[in-house]
């Protein structure tokens, strides 16, 4: 070998290095792209149900409102006065009713008396103003009468067979002490049942009691 000669030395070759692309990465400033969906087909839209008619009604009358009622007339029906002559009326119109002997439809009703005893026999009247057993003043007018043994107070209802007359006595005294009698009349009591000339009728009886 020669000094003249140039040494060549080689260089080894480098080896390639495999590169790798690095994806883009989304930009920050550039919204990243989105697929929109594919369109779809149009729904069927549900048909529409139609509600049953409702019932036609007549629409009620309204009630109008009663008018209030004024202090005034308030104060003057809540008065004591007022009060005092309604409360007085109202025991009137009882009254009346009681007295007359009428029930609640304004019909006139007899007392109910059932029978306890039943005969016949002769009766006559009396009309001197005396006192009585029971204790009070003979009155010739009223229907009362007179009997040996039937309480004070006894109800009797003596009719007349000839005519059908009848009346309705109070036994009040004690009588008469005849034989063939068994009641003696006051003078308008057997006035009622017949002729006050007879004197003496027979008569058929009923002891009432309730």
């Amino acid at each position: 070998m020669s000094l003249s000669e140039p040494v060549t030395t080689s260089s080894p070759t480098p080896a390639k290095t495999a590169r790798t692309t690095p994806s883009p990465a989304a930009s920050p400033h550039k919204p990243s792209r989105r697929h929109s969906p594919a369109p779809s087909s149009p729904a069927t839209k549900p048909s529409a149900v139609v509600a049953p008619a409702k019932a036609l009604r007549s629409p009620q009358p309204t009630k109008s409102p009663l008018p209030a009622e004024s202090p005034k007339a308030k104060a003057k029906t809540e008065s004591p006065r007022v009060k005092a002559e309604m409360e007085t009326a109202k025991k009137a119109a009882y009254t009346t009713r009681v007295a007359r002997n009428e029930d609640t439809r304004g019909e006139r009703r007899k007392p109910r008396f059932r029978v306890i005893a039943s005969g016949s026999c002769g009766a006559s009247y009396y009309g001197e103003g005396q006192m009585t057993a029971s204790g009070e003043r003979f009155d010739p007018s009223a229907m009362t009468a007179a009997h040996k043994t039937l309480p004070m107070g006894s109800r009797v209802r003596v009719t007349n067979p000839d005519n059908g007359e009848s009346v309705t006595v109070r036994i009040n005294d004690r009588g008469p002490f005849v034989g063939g009698r068994c009641l003696d009349l006051s003078e308008g009591a057997f006035a009622a049942l017949g002729d006050l000339s007879a004197g003496v009728m027979h008569v058929k009886y009923q002891v009432l009691a309730r």
